[in-house]
């Protein structure tokens, strides 16, 4: 069977190719793909800790985490009961049992969201996400639309404001990896409490050996995270900024559900609408895509 399901869990597969989810916040936990240099081993291509909390407690450490409707501490007036990153990724999806596409090409499912009383309590705005999940030999997509439900007529429009972003845990060796190509973008340094406002990125592959939580506005899209022997490439669209963060052992030791040494096996690559808040109309949807694909060849910069 293309899609298996086990209790509140999903896995995918196509090929040699699989993917692992919950239904619980909709996180991806495993991707596993080979590429064209190891065709026969499934490698797994996503970082999730060994102490991730995976019965609902918490948010799961790893993975794909779905953030919606605010990225980090809530600043917009109606976020302001809502925890860090929202309630998506602590929300339990949806799944009708159906697939949207199964062919030789690939396979993929939807699962939805809606307001719950739950949420509601906390967040007043009529919405409804689906979320879209693609796999393929060596390619994972992940698309989230954002419907603003609204039946509103008022002037000005009812409008629904969000940030959403993938907060993608690649796997990789933290103290190896390079991300490419933000050279010249303007970045808020989140780690630099000294420096109020924003740098300019001067570096040409940008690293995390040391604590990094950095957001570029206004990037490329496309992305290739790359290290010795290995790569994954990130293309994107509708979502304008990418996060790049990595604790390292001073903070990592902190976080509860983080493994021992957990910050030297990823980068989080992370792309979304994170500066600013995204705007729809009643009756609009928006969509964020991205689509993570194995490279295939060593495509190591030079530095």
């Amino acid at each position: 069977m293309p899609v298996q399901q086990q209790g509140d869990t999903l896995t995918l597969a196509h090929g040699k190719a699989s993917t692992h989810l919950y239904l619980y916040g909709a996180t991806i936990v495993s991707w596993k793909a080979s590429d064209k240099r190891h065709p026969d081993e499934s490698i797994e291509r996503l970082f999730c800790s060994s102490k991730a909390a995976l019965d609902g407690s918490k948010p799961i450490r790893g993975g794909i985490p779905v953030v919606f409707p605010c990225f980090g501490a809530p600043t917009h007036p109606e976020h302001m009961s809502l925890a860090q990153h929202g309630f998506a990724r602590n929300s339990i999806w949806q799944w009708d049992g159906k697939t949207i596409t199964d062919d030789d090409n690939s396979i993929s499912i939807g699962l939805t969201l809606e307001p719950t009383p739950e949420i509601s309590g906390k967040y007043n705005r009529p919405f409804h996400l689906t979320y879209v999940i693609t796999l393929t030999d060596y390619e994972l997509s992940t698309e989230l639309h954002v419907k603003n439900t609204s039946t509103s007529s008022a002037y000005p429009p009812d409008n629904l404001e969000f940030q959403a972003l993938f907060h993608n845990y690649i796997r990789a060796p933290a103290n190896q990896v390079l991300v490419t190509p933000l050279k010249g973008l303007k970045y808020f340094d989140k780690m630099d409490t000294s420096f109020d406002g924003l740098k300019t990125e001067e570096r040409a592959g940008v690293d995390v050996k040391i604590a990094t939580d950095s957001v570029y506005e206004n990037a490329p899209g496309n992305y290739e995270v790359t290290w010795p022997g290995g790569g994954i490439s990130i293309k994107t669209k509708a979502l304008k900024d990418v996060v790049i963060w990595n604790p390292q052992a001073e903070a990592g030791k902190k976080i509860g559900d983080m493994e021992n040494g957990g910050w030297e096996r990823y980068v989080c690559v992370e792309p979304g609408y994170v500066r600013g808040f995204e705007k729809i109309e009643p009756g609009r949807v928006w969509v964020g895509h991205q689509t993570l694909s194995v490279i295939h060849e060593e495509r190591r910069m030079n530095l």
